[in-house]
């Protein structure tokens, strides 16, 4: 519970979650297509920012686009594509199941719909948040026909992608990978280092603001196929053929990148190694700080994955937890002594102007998706909680989403504003 105290006083400048940090390079870079007047999806900046993109992340093909929703979007349509050979006017995936990772932001799962999907969530693994390897057997158990998942990478830490890939291949099912948080971490396959963004047959990251790089918005498609890159770069410019008026024989969209996001992007390339030594650091610093309370920060198998450290979260142990209820957009809690809760630290964070947020809340919780298929370890996740049924329904997400918390994790944050975070969470156990 937590007492206030007169020595802390609220911060005048604001701490953030996780801003954009601007370098030197990306006014050059803006100035740059400026004075070629280059204002426009095409020009230096975006040629130069795909080959940087494939060329780092070890790829064939990298495709700028005006964000990572629309690089997903273009991922399911040609997944959509390959697996529904006839057209269809209404979405490629009409009539298909989709398996999706669970906890991750809407972002990840909504394209599904874009192409007339259906997603079926599956539950979340407690080892590294991410998706579960054995809720997604089970999946396959229950629905056989699936062709497709879609799995995320959350905040930064890739989850058990080779073993993820394996089942799907066992299943003659297509995996895209959803990187957008996870830029430049990396997954141990057999010795090998191999980048996010590469594990998928269709694969896509994010350069929204508050991303370990930005471009102020943008994304990116990325492959190995030259022939899915010309249909992407082609469906991105609305599908214009080849004639000298505009002609049009498949549906488009205004997707492609801007030259001057791309160039803001292109020079916050050059600082993706500084930047990601510094999100870990501030993990570091909140593991020590933190270390003899009741709580543990987001995992990850240091043998097997080197995440980006993009967001810093913590999770209260369960006998920690003092009670806590959250409606669909308001939260409750009764304050403890010695115990605490997520509403509990980030309304106190917020009272000293330091920003917080809660855990991706699951898919399979949201209204939106309140019909859609759950599937946990056991089985199916719905209808698993009333009267009649004795015992706790397993739901990984949605006790991870209970107990945890995104901490400040912006690189601009000091290591004073960072102790004061810190001395802030302890004093909320006192």
């Amino acid at each position: 519970m937590f007492i206030g105290n007169e020595d802390i006083q609220p911060l005048k400048k604001k701490v953030l979650l996780a801003s954009p940090t601007m370098h030197e390079e990306e006014m050059r870079y803006i100035k740059e297509a400026f004075e070629k007047n280059w204002i426009t999806t095409a020009g230096d900046n975006v040629n130069e920012l795909e080959r940087i993109s494939a060329e780092y992340i070890g790829c064939g093909y990298a495709v700028g686009l005006s964000s990572g929703t629309a690089a997903l979007h273009m991922c399911m349509k040609l997944a959509g594509e390959k697996i529904n050979p006839v057209a269809r006017p209404e979405g490629a995936l009409t009539g298909q199941k989709v398996f999706c990772t669970d906890m991750t932001f809407d972002a990840t799962v909504n394209p599904v719909l874009y192409e007339g999907g259906c997603p079926v969530f599956i539950d979340t693994d407690d080892e590294d948040w991410n998706m579960s390897t054995e809720a997604l057997k089970k999946a396959f158990e229950i629905y056989p026909d699936t062709r497709l998942v879609i799995v995320a990478d959350l905040y930064g830490t890739p989850g058990k992608l080779e073993k993820l890939r394996k089942i799907c291949r066992e299943h003659g099912a297509l995996l895209i990978e959803d990187a957008a948080e996870s830029l430049g971490a990396k997954y141990n396959i057999d010795g090998k280092w191999q980048k996010a963004g590469t594990f998928g047959d269709y694969n896509a990251i994010s350069f929204n603001g508050n991303k370990i790089i930005t471009g102020s918005a943008g994304g990116m498609f990325l492959t190995d196929s030259e022939e899915d890159a010309n249909k992407v770069r082609k469906w991105s410019t609305q599908a214009r053929e080849a004639a000298p008026w505009y002609q049009h024989e498949e549906l488009g969209f205004n997707y492609r990148i801007s030259n001057i996001i791309a160039g803001i992007a292109r020079g916050q390339f050059a600082h993706l190694g500084e930047h990601i030594a510094k999100k870990k650091e501030i993990y570091d610093r909140y593991r020590k700080g933190l270390e003899d309370l009741p709580v543990s920060m987001n995992p990850y198998d240091e043998k097997a994955v080197e995440p980006n450290f993009w967001l810093s979260c913590m999770l209260i142990h369960q006998e920690a937890m003092c009670r806590q209820v959250r409606s669909d957009r308001e939260a409750l809690y009764v304050p403890e002594h010695g115990k605490t809760c997520p509403t509990e630290i980030l309304e106190t964070m917020a009272k000293y102007n330091i920003e917080g947020r809660p855990i991706w809340k699951p898919m399979h919780m949201q209204p939106i998706y309140r019909n859609n298929g759950f599937v946990t370890t056991s089985g199916k996740g719905r209808a698993m909680t009333n009267a009649y049924i004795s015992g706790k329904a397993e739901d990984v997400g949605m006790d991870i989403f209970a107990r945890g918390l995104c901490l400040p994790s912006d690189i601009k944050m000091t290591k004073e504003e960072q102790d004061m975070v810190i001395d802030i969470i302890r004093r909320c156990f006192e």
